[in-house]
């Protein structure tokens, strides 16, 4: 094959193809290349790779042609390596990009180069980046940013399934904003808003790493506590009471308390979600009719 032909077979290539020799001097670009980057062929042949003229950086980034380059690396050991990069395109913006170096030998198998073959990774990227956005929305309650009633389900399927094939207890903690339609019938659904956003929060800065906190409804809240004891359940309990009850909106420029009720409780061997939620809320209710702005733990049991 002559290098005529070579050349319109790269060329018709979606992917961007760049050889370089031992030196990593340019000797070839293709159309998908220039199409990829925006630079030209006579622009990039015969410039170095080490120019940095594509500045490829990985996800922390470190620039590549400076430090790491897999192109270098590969003429030196002779290893195929693959890499999602970003590299810089002629207009100034950051393109996402899957590529794959493989080294280039003579007749003899001495490495003489090596070959770059990369591919605009943009879609894919893209396709995360709505996986995520869809993922939250199917998760995420849209008002606190707090996972929503489906997300705590989940959740609390995964720590049932722990239970019964690890022996991995956890706990629950079920809470409810006492006199909450007072807020939303004497301020509006806007205070009502905002004193739900800020029990959210203020529930979600008591946690520990590894708790979830889910909105279940309302002005219902679900607390799972991975890994909890009894010492665990009840602390964590009073420390988001206390925490709600020394924090205030302001409504009508004066400031508003708010306080929530708490149901806590241990799983079970024989439980199930439904049990284990139903326990939480009878002993949350227990806290309503004990006057509210209390704590009911089942440490008896």
């Amino acid at each position: 094959m002559n290098n005529f032909t070579s050349d319109k077979l790269l060329d018709s290539l979606f992917d961007g193809v760049y050889f370089v020799d031992r030196n990593r001097r340019i000797t070839y670009w293709n159309t998908a290349a220039e199409r990829i980057s925006g630079y030209s062929k006579t622009e990039m042949t015969g410039s170095c790779c080490y120019n940095n003229l594509l500045r490829h950086i990985d996800t922390d980034g470190r620039e590549l042609c400076l430090d790491g380059c897999p192109l270098s690396a590969t003429i030196l050991d002779g290893n195929v390596r693959e890499a999602a990069v970003f590299l810089h395109h002629k207009l100034g913006h950051r393109v996402p990009v899957s590529v794959r170096t493989s080294p280039v030998r003579d007749d003899d198998g001495s490495i003489i180069g090596a070959v770059e073959i990369f591919n605009d990774n943009s879609n894919s990227m893209q396709i995360l980046h709505e996986y995520e956005r869809l993922k939250q929305e199917a998760y995420l309650d849209a008002l606190t940013g707090i996972g929503n009633r489906r997300y705590g389900e989940m959740t609390l399927s995964t720590r049932m399934y722990d239970l019964r094939t690890h022996d991995i207890p956890f706990g629950i903690l079920f809470m409810d904003i006492d006199h909450f339609k007072n807020f939303n019938d004497r301020f509006g659904h806007k205070t009502g808003d905002d004193v739900l956003v800020m029990v959210a929060k203020s529930i979600s800065f008591s946690l520990r790493k590894m708790d979830v906190v889910a909105r279940w409804g309302g002005e219902e809240f679900v607390v799972i506590l991975p890994g909890a004891t009894w010492v665990i359940v009840r602390a964590v309990a009073e420390r988001i009471r206390i925490l709600i009850e020394n924090s205030f909106i302001l409504a009508d420029e004066k400031k508003q308390n708010v306080t929530v009720s708490v149901g806590g409780t241990m799983s079970r061997t024989d439980d199930d979600l439904e049990t284990v939620i139903s326990r939480a809320d009878a002993l949350m209710y227990l806290s309503k009719s004990a006057g509210r702005n209390r704590v009911s733990v089942d440490e008896g049991y």
